[in-house]
């Protein structure tokens, strides 16, 4: 693994999938044109987030014109896109697509559905059922959105599996002030998450998440990378769209497993055994 990945902070308009589709094409088109390997946008980024009674209405099957857009580019670079999919099944998944040489290589729905505080998104969406990692031309790869991360097996399962990196599309809001009163005490969890989860699991994490406004909620931003050994390599500041460009660099996931073989060491069977025991009702001891 070694390429060039372009994190896109955009700014979607709730519900308008044409205007959405045209702000993507647009930060593809530059993509390419930095020549990079990979774009990666936020959760639910060509729909918007909080969609409520909009939903079916804008929820895009695979086969839709705006999708397959996307696709044709993917032949120039790859593509992670966030979107209210429609499934064959006829239920709607909060989805992310990994589009690559004109094809669609991997669809992650979202398996934690918040539905706590100011989030309802059980009431739309149905959750995903699994976490799988690929294979891209560029590495192996896992996806993640938003709430699967503070759900630590969701990244354990891609640690087990061996991945290069974790993408993680969010839609996270702008909440609180650190103490010190020097930032958002909702983006310093999440930082705190990343760098934790990125040195215990030893893989990059690439985080894309949103900026502007819905129903009065602010969104965040606050995109970045963080290596192997949990050190922020870029980052985009403020609440403007905007984007960056991230060099993923296999030497420094070598030489991070190699420091402290983590994965090597690691007993899957033991705690598939432990969760066996109390998913039938064992006692802890």
């Amino acid at each position: 693994m070694d390429c060039r990945v372009v994190l896109a902070q955009v700014e979607p308009t709730l519900g308008n999938v044409s205007a959405n589709l045209e702000v993507h094409l647009r930060e593809i088109r530059a993509a390419i044109e930095a020549k990079a390997d990979i774009i990666v946008f936020p959760e639910l980024s060509l729909t918007g987030y909080f969609l409520r009674d909009q939903t079916s209405e804008v929820a895009l099957a695979l086969d839709s014109g705006a999708l397959q857009e996307i696709a044709d580019f993917s032949g120039r670079i790859s593509i992670a896109v966030g979107f209210a999919e429609r499934g064959r099944d006829g239920r709607v998944y909060n989805a992310m697509a990994w589009y690559e040489d004109g094809e669609l290589l991997e669809l992650h729905r979202k398996v934690h559905l918040v539905h706590y505080g100011m989030f309802d998104e059980a009431r739309d969406f149905a959750p995903g059922e699994r976490f799988r990692a690929f294979e891209s031309k560029h590495g192996r790869f896992g996806l993640l959105i938003c709430e699967d991360m503070w759900h630590v097996g969701s990244s354990w399962v891609h640690f087990l599996s061996n991945v290069d990196a974790l993408f993680v599309a969010s839609a996270g809001p702008a909440r609180g002030v650190t103490e010190d009163e020097t930032g958002l005490r909702s983006m310093h969890v999440w930082n705190k998450i990343h760098d934790t989860l990125a040195l215990l699991y030893q893989t990059w994490i690439v985080y894309v998440n949103r900026v502007g406004s819905e129903d009065g909620i602010l969104f965040g931003g606050g995109s970045r990378v963080v290596d192997p050994h949990g050190r922020e390599t870029v980052a985009i500041a403020g609440f403007d769209p905007g984007r960056v460009t991230a060099h993923l660099d296999s030497d420094v996931l070598r030489r991070a497993r190699v420091s402290t073989p983590l994965r090597r060491d690691e007993k899957p069977w033991i705690i598939a055994r432990e969760l066996t025991r109390l998913a039938s009702g064992g006692q802890p001891q």
